[in-house]
């Protein structure tokens, strides 16, 4: 009678080798798959963000408004639209599912982050009162945009031949619309942003003085 052979020790060693090759393949796929997966869907809520803060910006200043929420110190013109490079205040009408809704002044700002690292873009919004009165603070300034590298704002108006004019960081016509407004925004990762520029609808007839 012939007795069953059993595994040698190396046969068992060697077995065993292949399984945790085996396992440590089908976890290093698995793991890959899984960050790859959320690689993806980082990506996704980030561009999905960046269409919805672009165009809530987009929208507002399009909708931007020649209506004078105070008056120039310096030269006692009403102020209609002001703006530098880190700074602007306009107009617009707000739906009725913003707050109170209809014309509401404002206020976007390029804020440095609380840790120093990166700056965000806050929006602050302000009822405008009728009959002059000034404007009643209505909510605390929402963050637009958070922890991103840079954000800079351009504005352009008509030159001297009334053609369009150079691009500049400061807006000085207080009492009328840019033609054009720019917004640049490059991201935590340095990737820049998709670049908005947005047309104020009403802005040709006070840059031509049809409306002052």
């Amino acid at each position: 009678m012939k007795h069953a052979r059993g595994f040698t020790l190396v046969e068992v060693l060697i077995a065993t080798v292949l399984l945790a090759m085996g396992l440590t393949l089908a976890f290093a796929t698995i793991t890959g798959a899984t960050q790859a997966a959320r690689r993806g869907e980082e990506l996704a809520a980030s561009s999905e963000h960046i269409r919805a803060v672009e165009g809530f910006l987009r929208r507002r200043i399009a909708g931007a408004r020649a209506v004078s929420f105070e008056v120039d110190r310096a030269s006692g013109l009403p102020t209609r639209f002001t703006g530098d490079g880190a700074h602007m205040r306009f107009v617009s009408d707000l739906p009725g599912y913003i707050g109170r809704g209809g014309p509401s002044l404002h206020d976007l700002r390029v804020e440095r982050m609380p840790s120093g690292e990166g700056v965000r873009l806050t929006l602050g919004l302000t009822v405008v009162e009728p009959a002059g009165e000034p404007p009643v603070a209505d909510r605390a300034p929402e963050v637009l945009a958070d922890g991103v590298r840079a954000v800079r704002f351009r504005y352009r108006g008509l030159g001297e031949n009334g053609a369009p004019g150079e691009w500049k960081d400061t807006w000085t016509a207080v009492e009328q619309l840019p033609l054009l407004v720019e917004i640049q925004i490059t991201g935590a990762d340095g990737r820049p942003w998709p670049l908005l520029t947005v047309a104020p609808r009403l802005a040709a007839a006070y840059a031509t003085g049809a409306a002052r």
